[in-house]
């Protein structure tokens, strides 16, 4: 996911027209601070890689390996800080498919239902029966930005791509909060499905 320093002139573009920065999410890990400690070892804190684009989030230094079925693993998985009230696996369609798992299309924290995957970490091992899901495509945007684009949290989005590997995204779920900062997220799949990098500008569709 890019940082807080990149696609800030895209944001501020945004607001003078009905386009959503973009955010390319890779697969990450969201944990609780119990969960952090068996695996990074008693009283660990996250420790801060870089900045993220929302307030309060950042890359963590700490990455897990996390295993799906039959032992199937991929190493180096980022945390993403603070820590949560739960601990949660995102992963891509292909990361999926690498890891031998089906998750479900899930927003963040809804996990009944989700895929198991376990966190390895250097000090040991968390099994999360309901932790792995694929994450909906949503867009953060403050009351202002909703109410400027005519959109409420009920209401799924769809944006056009332009360019040679033109697309449109439906399905996205605006996530409104007062502190939130103008940024539609996609997967790496999605996101390379239509040749996006990350910080690029995209077209909100009027037929909601």
């Amino acid at each position: 996911m890019r940082s807080c320093s990149t696609a800030r002139r895209a944001c501020d573009q945004a607001r003078f027209d009905k386009k959503v920065p973009i955010g390319v999410s890779a697969r990450h890990v969201h944990v609780t601070q119990s969960d952090l400690e068996i695996l990074y070892g008693d009283r660990h804190r996250l420790t801060v890689l870089a900045p993220l684009y929302q307030p309060g989030a950042f890359a963590a230094k700490e990455t897990v390996t996390i295993v799906g079925h039959r032992m199937r693993a991929i190493e180096g998985v980022r945390i993403l800080g603070g820590v949560r009230s739960y601990s949660q696996v995102e992963v891509a369609p292909t990361d999926a498919i690498r890891l031998g798992l089906h998750p479900p299309i899930r927003d963040s924290g809804d996990l009944k239902g989700a895929e198991p995957i376990t966190l390895v970490g250097p000090h040991g091992s968390v099994r999360l029966d309901e932790g792995a899901i694929i994450a909906t495509r949503h867009a953060h945007m403050t009351p202002e930005e909703a109410e400027g684009f005519g959109v409420s949290e009920s209401d799924r989005l769809k944006v056009r791509i332009v360019g040679e590997r033109s697309l449109v995204f439906e399905n996205i779920r605006p996530k409104i909060h007062p502190d939130y900062v103008l940024q539609m997220h996609l997967d790496t799949d999605d996101a390379n499905a239509a040749g996006l990098r990350g910080g690029e500008a995209v077209e909100l569709l009027e037929d909601l």
